[in-house]
């Protein structure tokens, strides 16, 4: 069986691109096409694989603007020859989806969201510092990308979600059922033994729909330990609003960021998120969550018992949600148990095990009709 590995750009290391790392242990001889790549960004999960990139690496400073670029990613992932392959697994947020692939192959779509930008446009840009004459011509571009976006879903026979949320997304944007499939967690990275610290922690890019202004104003209301780990274009107006007690680390090593989770009091994940890796990770340190209630959060933490959900996106109820994680005790053996349910073990039977009944399908002719029903 030949496998090919789709992914939208590898110039980050986040939660996606860690997906992909798990992806291609499981098939090592499945080349990666991608249309953008940076190697120092993405690290030694891929360090050893065959990554094909488009000729978008060629535009001039992508790395610093390869978000202007955004109208050619579809004629990016379009470019490339997929003639051959007999699976195709896109991971997608975006645009990998959108490939060419072989009637005869199957395309089985990881999807982490249906494109943010295309269907959550005012939510992802609303609170950004995007000026008013750059989102209207951003929104110029959305009747366009959404017909490209619904138009390329058809070519995929079997969607995968990450999450319940984003199976409801892809059924309302796509008409399309999915598996769902948690993404796996690198439990065995974490320690859960370590002493509990004095500071909340925040790991996440710093964009503005990630909702970290509230983790920012809860623990400065509060006058508790904050520390922010992460890079991203919301920085400079994060810490305008910081008080003392918070501290903005910038981009850690994985080692450094593992060893802050071990050592923080809980983790604060203040946005909506499709999935969201760090509640779990935190768990897997030993280490409850204070989370908002939506999104893939209502997937990973149980209310009282590995963590603690916050209801409004407010500053005060997340504060709430604060004073509630200090209070109760928790154990580290339950929150590492939790965390092993969404471990890499069962990622990777659980993938294949989809896989296998989708090309199972695909032989039948019954992709497709079974998907939308």
């Amino acid at each position: 069986m030949k496998v090919a590995i789709v992914h939208d750009y590898l110039n980050q290391a986040g939660g996606a691109e860690r997906v992909v790392g798990v992806l291609h242990r499981m098939f090592p001889e499945a080349p990666i096409f991608t249309t953008l790549f940076d190697p120092k960004a993405v690290g030694k999960p891929l360090a050893d694989a065959d990554v094909r990139v488009s000729w978008m690496h060629r535009l001039p400073n992508w790395k610093r603007n390869f978000r202007s670029y955004m109208p050619l990613y579809p004629f990016a992932v379009r470019s490339f020859d997929l003639r051959g392959y007999d699976v195709v697994i896109t991971s997608s947020s975006a645009f990998a989806k959108g490939v060419r692939v072989p009637s005869e192959a199957l395309h089985l779509c990881y999807c982490y969201t249906p494109m943010r930008w295309a269907w959550s446009f005012d939510r992802y840009v609303d609170l950004s510092a995007m000026s008013s004459s750059a989102r209207m011509a951003a929104k110029l571009t959305l009747p366009a990308l959404r017909r490209w976006d619904t138009s390329t879903s058809r070519t995929v026979d079997r969607f995968v979600a990450i999450s319940t949320e984003v199976g409801q997304r892809i059924r309302a944007t796509y008409g399309r059922g999915s598996d769902i499939v948690h993404p796996p967690v690198n439990v065995k990275r974490f320690r859960f033994d370590r002493p509990v610290g004095d500071y909340f922690l925040v790991v996440s890019r710093l964009n503005a729909y990630k909702r970290i202004d509230l983790a920012v104003r809860a623990c400065t209301a509060l006058g508790v330990p904050l520390v922010v780990v992460g890079a991203g274009p919301e920085r400079e107006s994060l810490e305008a609003i910081a008080g003392a007690t918070v501290r903005f680390a910038g981009r850690l090593t994985d080692r450094e960021t593992t060893s802050m989770f071990e050592r923080c009091r809980a983790l604060i994940l203040p946005g909506e998120e499709d999935f969201g890796l760090t509640p779990l990770e935190a768990n897997a340190a030993g280490r409850p969550v204070v989370a908002f209630a939506r999104g893939g959060a209502l997937d990973t933490v149980r209310d009282g018992e590995t963590g603690v959900l916050f209801h409004d996106a407010t500053s005060e109820s997340l504060e709430e949600g604060l004073r509630a994680v200090q209070q109760a005790h928790w154990s580290p053996v339950l929150l590492r148990a939790h965390a092993e349910t969404f471990s890499e073990d069962v990622f990777m039977p659980r993938f294949r095990s989809v896989l296998a009944t989708a090309m199972e399908q695909k032989k039948l002719g019954r992709l497709g009709a079974d998907d939308a029903a």
